[in-house]
């Protein structure tokens, strides 16, 4: 049945008889209702109590309504208003958010507040998103642009309220890791015009710091909103050294945390990343050390027992023997040359003995020293008596000269 139609009168002209429990069960019924169940309301705070159980009573009217605006009576039980991000007042604007309950004691419908914001914070919300998006687009968020922290850095930069406990906390944990130069960029926090002030602070520290922290002690969303403008975005990406954001706690998450090249739960938690403990380094050159003894130790063993090596080998006595032997290898090696060259020269001698009587056997001399002579005519040696005739002239040669003759003659062996 649709419970805002009129129902059908009964047919005596009677209503129907209801107890107050069943008038009361109806109305719960009724409230079951999903348009009065987990909705947001806008209104503005009055008549606001903070119970000492931590309970929380106010009513919401319509903001400038006067007497004749509505009211709207409110319950936030501890449970929920533990999570709250600020404290609510009168005459503030909020937006809740809750469902319709009835109270039957009482017999009165209340809002069950479980979740309040300040009006206004859905559009910073929205319009957070919409800084990302564009700066997303620019790539200031990109994984690659990252850096890496300096290891020994010699100044560090700090960009907070001078006057909060971030900047203690800094100080004491660099203290004690890690002593180094700290360089305050003081900055308001939070704000309406607070992402001015942290833009300029953040680019005062250009040249003057090897890395920088920019910190603060958490907050509301409301209260980091200022980390989350674009201008502070811009401002660390361009930092021409790496940035360490620790703005938040670990649940609140910033534009400004993404930009940043490392991105810290808190600012003590900052403070240990940008510098070394030195205790650990400490341990680590003694160690150091230790491995640089045992190696020069073992160096200077092996040098020792070369030196001895080399000592011994060098000792008179025994490079004299060394000598000697040496000089008795190279005699007996002379000596050996010797014979085998005696050996190669007479074997060269006799073929050479060879080869003269061969060609002494063969000089045309030898053969005239027999008594033989050669006779030419005009140059030409004449073989035959075919060759000369009565009155030529001839030169006959013989071992040891020549002589010059006429031939009165010739006797051919077939006149003989």
């Amino acid at each position: 049945m649709d419970w805002f139609s009129t129902p059908d009168e009964p047919a005596d002209g009677k209503a129907t008889l209801l107890s107050v429990s069943e008038l009361s069960a109806l109305i719960i019924g009724l409230l079951d209702d999903p348009r009065v169940q987990d909705i947001r309301v806008k209104g503005e705070i009055t008549n606001y109590k903070h119970h000492g159980r931590g309970h929380r009573y106010f009513s919401l009217s319509e903001k400038g309504g006067g007497a004749t605006a509505a009211v709207i009576k409110c319950v936030m039980w501890r449970s929920d208003a533990d999570r709250l991000t600020f404290t609510p007042g009168e005459g503030m604007e909020v937006v809740v958010s809750g469902s319709v309950t009835v109270y039957a004691p009482h017999g009165a419908y209340q809002l069950q507040v479980k979740k309040m914001e300040k009006a206004g914070l859905g559009e910073k919300y929205l319009l957070v998103e919409q800084w990302k998006k564009e700066l997303t687009a620019e790539g200031l968020f990109a994984a690659e642009r990252k850096r890496l922290l300096p290891r020994f850095p010699a100044r560090v930069g700090v960009v907070t309220s001078e006057t909060g406990a971030v900047i203690h906390d800094i100080r004491n944990v660099i203290g004690r890791r890690y002593p180094v130069e700290i360089i305050i960029s003081p900055t308001a926090v939070q704000g309406e015009d607070a992402h001015r002030d942290i833009t300029a602070a953040i680019r005062r520290l250009a040249g003057r710091a090897d890395v920088i922290i920019v910190a603060r002690g958490g907050g509301s969303f409301e209260d980091l909103f200022p980390f989350n403008h674009p201008d502070v975005v811009r401002a660390i990406a361009a930092s021409p050294v790496p940035v360490v954001s620790a703005i938040g706690h670990e649940v609140d998450i910033t534009l400004a945390d993404l930009a940043a090249d490392v991105r810290a739960p808190t600012p003590s938690a900052a403070a240990e990343l940008v510098v070394p403990d030195r205790t650990v380094l400490l341990l680590q050159v003694k160690e150091l050390q230790r491995q640089m003894s045992s190696a020069l130790q073992g160096r200077v063993v092996w040098a020792r027992e070369e030196v001895t090596g080399l000592r011994d080998r060098l000792r008179p006595q025994r490079f004299l023997r060394m000598l000697d032997e040496r000089k008795t290898a190279t005699a007996d090696l002379g000596d050996r040359l010797d014979r085998a060259l005696q050996a190669r020269l007479g074997r060269e001698r006799l073929i050479l003995k060879e080869l003269k009587t061969a060609l002494e056997g063969q000089n045309p001399l030898a053969v005239l020293a027999r008594g033989y002579c050669v006779a030419e005519k005009d140059g030409v040696v004449v073989r035959g008596t075919g060759m000369i005739a009565e009155g030529d002239r001839m030169k006959i040669r013989m071992y040891d000269g020549s002589s010059r003759v006429i031939v009165e003659r010739v006797d051919h062996d077939g006149n003989i």
